[in-house]
């Protein structure tokens, strides 16, 4: 029988799977023994597979978190393309928030986000997801204003709007570190104040 049109294939999806799964005990190993005393065979027995298999996913152990932090973006990216016609960005956000605002946060995704101000490499990998974030963002953009993903002024529109994001998850990480239990502080609020900052422009 042939593939719905559109959705991914079992092999796919298995692959996705393992991916995240692999991910999950990158994160947690990570958390609970440091990231340099982590090696790939250990997260490979932690998922229960060789480190071949896992090597053929990831090039680094570092990498290994990868799709952890592409599935935030691609959350955002998916709010975003429901951003109707005629409303302008801060506004959709504000809706957003009052919305209830996007899922709530993973904590292993905010443990994370956090290891990523204090290691080079999983910095790296951090920046490397917003990087490959950047063309979608100015495809989208584009869209919208009927211009090209290529024009500097829609490139600069997308890195702007991509430091908002990087910079609200950062600081949502952050603040949940201090007190997980704040109620006032969801996700949602820092992706609205990052998003009013870019709106203001370069007050300079």
């Amino acid at each position: 029988m042939a593939e719905t049109a559109g959705r991914p294939s079992l092999a796919q999806r298995r692959k996705a799977a393992l991916r995240f799964e692999i991910a999950r005990e990158a994160v947690r190993l990570f958390t609970s023994q440091g990231v340099t005393p982590t090696t790939g065979e250990h997260i490979a027995q932690a998922v229960g597979v060789s480190p071949r298999t896992l090597w053929r996913h990831f090039p680094t152990k570092e990498s290994c978190v990868l799709p952890l932090l592409t599935a935030g973006l691609d959350a955002a990216v998916s709010q975003l393309r429901l951003w109707p016609a005629g409303m302008s960005l801060l506004d959709f956000f504000t809706d957003v928030r009052g919305r209830g605002g996007p899922p709530p946060a993973d904590p292993a995704v905010l443990d994370l986000i956090r290891m990523t101000s204090t290691d080079p490499a999983l910095r790296a990998v951090w920046l490397q997801a917003h990087d490959d974030a950047l063309p979608v963002l100015a495809e989208l953009l584009a869209r919208r204003s009927g211009g090209s993903p290529d024009d500097l002024r829609v490139k600069v529109h997308a890195a702007t709007l991509n430091g908002a994001l990087r910079a609200a998850a950062e600081d949502f990480a952050r603040r949940y570190a201090d007190d997980p239990a704040t109620p006032d502080r969801t996700i949602a609020h820092c992706l609205l104040d990052a998003v009013r900052a870019a709106s203001e422009g370069l007050p300079y």
